[in-house]
Parts: C-alpha cells; structure tokens; sequence
C-alpha cells in the first residue's frame, strides 16, 4: 500500500483538479493522500462538496503549504488534518491571496521593463479557478508569448527566488505558521529540508516545535533522506514524505503514484493528533 502526502491542484499551481486527483489516485492504488496547496484550502472545499468520499478506498488528510519569511532560504510548513474552517486560518489566507494577486502586477511591470510584456487578462485566464495564483500562472504566459519554450526556462531565467523579475508576496513568520496551524488542529511538518539550504535553519524550525520532517521527497538524495531520518528520530518527530505533484509534464514525476511512501506514515500522522 502507498501515500502521496504533498500533491498540488488547480486551487495553487497544479494542473490537476481535486477530483482528478482522487480519481488518479484511486487509479494508481494509493490508499493515503494529503491535497497541500499554496496557501489555500480551496481545493479541498471543492473536494468535499463535489464529491462523497466516504465510499472510495481512498483517505484524503486535508493539508497546505506556506512559505515564509525567510527571505533568503526556501522554507515551507506543511499543515495535516487541519480544519479547514478555522477563523484565524481563514483570516491568514484571505490575506495572503489578496497580496498574491497585487504580486502578480509588480511582476508583470518587472517584466515589462525587462521586454517581456505580458496582459494582466491573460495570466487570471490561465489561472483559471485557482485562489493562490502565482509563478507558474505567469510563466505559463511568458511561454505562450514564445519569448521562452517552458517553464522551466522561464523560472531559471527570470521567476526564481530573487531572480530579475522576482517579486516576493506576504508571508508568515515560520513561527507563527506554526502556531496558526495548531490553532487550526493541524500537525505542522517541515517541507523539503533540503531545499532548505542552511541545516542551521532545520534545526532553529525543530526547536520551534514543528511536530515532523518530510524526510521523503523527489529531489533529496538518498543521502539527504538517510539524515533527516536520523534527525527525525533523534528529535523524535513525525516522518512525511510526498511526490510534490502538480501534474506539469516537464516535472518529475509525471503522473501520481510514480513516487510514493508507506502508507503507514500516514496513518502515523493520524495517531499523532491524540
């Protein structure tokens, strides 16, 4: 049996929608998944009202992901079972997808000045019915332009962290994602440590009192694996690991269930709410 706990959907910036991923779920024989997107639990709300779950041989834990403000570093904070109706959560992303919408017309003007004009229009169309609109919506843009031929490109070229035409959106003091992902009942984990890009930091976020380390991920190597699993027995935390799916072709992997990790850690994310 096999999970997949961090996979992304049309409500951020995958190109599969909720439903779709359940049904390729199903279809690739996962028992266990968490839907985490960027900053919103929309897709989740979309989820629960277009489809009855309770007779799939399928549990679906409710997630997100945040970045924070660590200007300098990638770092983001998985939420599980959180509830996704709490106020202070609700509050939090109503405000963080306001600001996501401002970013997308600095970037635009950024790009602009850059020489690579983009309509406004266009990128909300590609958006589609996403909330947490981003990076990815724009470049999809940029490259229809023909000015890059992918994503990929386009990100290497202008869209990656402090890249030229990067502009940061509001972010959560890794602290306080923390707490408000408590509050909301969630188990908080460390995404991707290793992408992280200072060990320094993974060990100030443990000793803030994140509940577990996604230790599992597509770009850590099996050396990287083998020390955040060290870590997350020496501290004693909860061990995740997912695909980070979004269904975009030139991004490994290409399709659900490709990457998975034993069901039991997610069951184990579950014992950890008692």
């Amino acid at each position: 049996m096999g999970a997949d706990l961090h996979i992304h959907t049309t409500a951020s910036d995958g190109r599969s929608s909720p439903r779709d991923i359940v049904d390729q779920a199903i279809a690739a024989g996962l028992t266990h998944i968490a839907i985490t997107d960027h900053d919103t639990v929309n897709g989740l709300v979309e989820l629960y009202r277009s489809i009855d779950l309770s007779g799939k041989p399928l549990t679906v834990i409710p997630g997100i992901e945040f970045s924070t403000d660590l200007p300098q570093n990638e770092v983001h904070i998985l939420g599980y079972h959180i509830d996704i109706f709490h106020p202070a959560l609700e509050e939090q992303l109503a405000i963080i997808v306001d600001d996501r919408w401002k970013r997308v017309e600095r970037t635009l003007a950024k790009l602009t000045q850059l020489g690579y004009p983009i309509e406004y229009n266009r990128v909300v169309e590609l958006a589609g019915s996403t909330t947490a609109i981003g990076r990815p919506h724009i470049a999809r843009a940029v490259v229809e332009k023909g000015y890059f031929t992918n994503v990929t490109d386009v990100f290497h070229a202008l869209l990656h962290k402090n890249g030229p035409a990067y502009v940061p959106h509001y972010k959560l003091e890794y602290r306080s994602v923390l707490k408000l992902i408590t509050a909301a009942g969630g188990i908080p984990v460390l995404a991707h440590p290793g992408l992280v890009g200072d060990d320094r930091i993974v060990d100030d976020i443990i000793a803030a009192g994140i509940r577990g380390i996604e230790a599992y991920h597509p770009r850590h190597d099996s050396r990287q694996t083998r020390k955040y699993l060290d870590l997350a027995a020496k501290h004693h935390l909860l061990v995740t690991g997912g695909s980070d799916y979004h269904a975009i072709p030139s991004r490994f992997p290409g399709k659900l269930g490709i990457f998975t990790v034993p069901a039991e850690l997610a069951l184990h994310l579950t014992a950890g709410l008692s």
